[in-house]
């Protein structure tokens, strides 16, 4: 995971750097903000990264756009959902009371271009997604939609239960967009500039480097103290 969000990103930044590259785009998540596992913790390293080449570059804008899920997209729970729906149930969340953000491909997708011309290079752009919405009321929704009923306790003859698996290690039961600065407004009534801690481009890197060695060494203590060193508001269960 670390190899795959962190030194990617590293190194497309060192191509986009070297060739000047005009414009280059990070789609980061809302779980970079306050992380609770390594996936998170990578999608904010990625962040870092582009914000330390942002500070040196003259030719490339490093352009950052933070936003939750994808209606529909592969990570999606909806095409889950439909699935076991299909199936004949049932269907499964980890918890009652978790909440996400979303919005469509579409209106992602066009918020993303927009996000690359008012961009100033280095900051973050939060895409306004609204209110959270609980799983649960989706998943009942989808229900209803497919012309079925919901089983529950004061509908025991249903057709789709939904059961609750249990909060996943590192799950959270909502997401934020913002760590710990506050949202500015840009140009477009939906698109929103956040201004995050950094750190200097040699400070980092210095930082990446002991980070790739701990891997390479297979050294897991390292590893966590390092990435805990580097993304300082990660919740990281593992070294307790």
């Amino acid at each position: 995971g670390i190899y795959n969000n962190v030194f990617s990103t590293l190194n497309l930044c060192n191509v986009a750097d070297e060739y000047k590259v005009k414009h280059l785009l990070l789609i980061s998540s809302d779980k970079a903000v306050r992380p609770t596992n390594i996936m998170g913790a990578s999608k904010r390293i990625a962040e870092l990264i582009f914000q330390a080449f942002s500070s040196n570059s003259n030719f490339t804008k490093y352009c950052i756009v933070r936003f939750g899920n994808v209606l529909g997209s592969s990570g999606s729970v909806v095409p889950k959902f439909y699935k076991q729906i299909s199936d004949g149930g049932p269907v499964t969340i980890t918890h009652p009371e978790i909440k996400r953000y979303f919005m469509t491909i579409t209106e992602a997708s066009l918020l993303v271009i927009q996000s690359l011309s008012l961009s100033k290079g280095g900051d973050i752009l939060l895409l306004d997604m609204g209110n959270p919405i609980k799983i649960k009321d989706l998943a009942i929704k989808m229900i209803k939609l497919s012309g079925l009923t919901l089983k529950d306790k004061k509908n025991r003859s249903g057709d789709i239960e939904i059961i609750y698996s249990g909060l996943r290690p590192g799950e959270k039961l909502y997401e934020e967009l913002l760590i710990d600065a506050k949202a500015e407004k840009t140009s477009h009534p939906k698109i929103y500039r956040a201004c995050e801690k950094s750190f200097q481009k040699k400070v980092l890197f210095k930082k990446l480097k002991a980070l790739e060695s701990s891997i390479n060494d297979n050294d897991l203590k390292e590893f966590l103290i390092v990435l805990k060193e580097i993304v300082p508001e990660w919740e990281n269960s593992y070294l307790n």
